[in-house]
């Protein structure tokens, strides 16, 4: 397929929150407690609720930059590219690249909204959670119908909320919710406990898929604190492998047959061999452990789990052993893992060989069905491809542009965990 020809959606960007979200979706009584955006010491924009400044407004936010100026450090607004958290930009910036369909999961709440977690007062907690998750369906998203794929974020602190809120978004059309990749991580019972049955449930009811990002258990795989941070970026998304297997051997398989969970931003390439052990260990090991699923856990994990790929040729040539009906595509703009302006030219080398329908199915078709995306009914399909949305970028320049920022780079892991993990919220059990 010609490279202009593909149609593009995207299952993993990422959205910088601008300051006035919530501005238009708060109850008058907690307007002034709500976060907002205040300068730092060091002269870098930060988030600040109940007293304690974020560390950081858009972590390794650095579409436009050149790639040595990469980074995780503090930043402003303005050293950002504008489609980082403007919703007008961020169109165009997905014209530019070619990409018609987008979903943004969040940045200063963390991925599963721990943030609001960590909250004491829980009244004031989901009404901060209930109304990031307005801003984000009604305004982010709805400011442009048919771009965007709405994703939720759980008040994960309490299942029962969780499923009520879960109810309350996909009366909005929203069939998408951001989950943590280990809940045990972060003080919350694991994956194998009822605790979370709510949830599933309501999931299950809704036709909600679970996004499991890399990073959302509030840490971060390293090796040792002496690794460079090499070690840890090579690493990440294949440990998403830890999640799947837990999840893979959990009573959710069984005992709530319609969830389906997203490995987001979690790469394909390990599938195969993946699905290969996991028979391997049912076959050799049922008769002693007592597992009992209802089908090979290879058909398992294709029934149930969707793959989540940016740039994976190995997958992509494994494809039937990944399997090509789960399979979707990301593009992981605006951080620096991000094939972003160039992401068609990038994919296209990979998809050389592959047939016409695999590569739809692969490209659009399959995110569109597992998640309840159609984009095409407020927009020709003509008007869809790389070539025709390119078209449309009048005047954005995607080159790259210098902060001229001295950049502090990590000599570990240890900073990028500092930032990343910020606190461990209280047990929820």
């Amino acid at each position: 397929m010609n490279t202009d020809d593909l149609i593009l959606i995207s299952v993993d960007d990422h959205v910088v929150e601008p300051p006035d979200m919530f501005q238009n979706h708060l109850p008058a009584k907690y307007k002034d407690v709500a976060p907002r955006v205040v300068v730092a010491e060091d002269g870098s924009d930060v988030w600040l609720y109940e007293g304690q400044q974020l560390p950081n407004i858009g972590l390794n936010a650095v579409a436009g930059k050149p790639h040595e100026e990469y980074g995780i450090d503090p930043t402003t607004f303005a050293e950002m590219r504008t489609g980082c958290y403007d919703i007008h930009d961020r169109v165009q910036d997905m014209n530019a690249n070619g990409v018609l369909g987008s979903m943004c999961f969040p940045s200063f709440p963390q991925f599963c909204g721990q943030l609001f977690a960590r909250t004491e007062d829980k009244q004031v907690a989901l009404a901060m959670l209930q109304a990031y998750n307005d801003w984000h369906v009604d305004e982010w998203c709805g400011s442009y119908p048919g771009r965007f794929i709405p994703l939720a974020l759980p008040p994960v602190w309490d299942p029962q909320l969780m499923a009520a809120e879960v109810h309350r978004m996909a009366a909005k059309g929203c069939r998408a919710v951001t989950f943590s990749e280990n809940p045990e991580k972060l003080g919350w019972p694991s994956f194998h406990n009822e605790h979370w049955d709510p949830f599933w449930q309501a999931v299950s009811d809704t036709g909600t898929v679970v996004c499991l990002h890399i990073g959302s258990s509030s840490q971060l795989t390293i090796t040792s604190v002496e690794a460079p941070i090499n070690v840890m970026i090579s690493l990440q998304p294949m440990n998403l492998v830890q999640a799947a297997a837990d999840l893979l051997w959990s009573r959710v398989m069984t005992e709530f047959p319609l969830v389906r969970f997203a490995l987001s931003e979690g790469g394909i390439g390990w599938i195969p061999y993946f699905l290969e052990r996991v028979d391997y260990v049912y076959e050799h090991h049922q008769a002693w452990t007592g597992q009992d699923l209802p089908m090979k856990p290879s058909e398992l994990f294709h029934e149930r789990f969707i793959t989540c790929f940016i740039d994976d040729a190995s997958g992509l040539k494994n494809r039937d052993d990944v399997g090509i009906e789960q399979m979707t595509w990301e593009c992981d703009y605006p951080h620096s893992d991000s094939t972003w302006p160039e992401s068609p030219e990038r994919l296209s080398k990979s998809l050389v060989g592959i047939p016409d329908d695999e590569i739809r199915a692969i490209t659009y078709q399959n995110a569109m069905r597992l998640f309840h995306y159609d984009p095409f009914a407020h927009l020709p399909i003509e008007q869809a491809t790389v070539a025709a949305l390119r078209k449309q970028a009048i005047g954005v320049d995607t080159s790259a542009v210098s902060s001229g920022k001295e950049v502090i780079r990590p000599d570990s892991p240890v900073r990028i965990i500092d930032l990343a993990a910020r606190a461990v919220p209280k047990s929820a059990s």
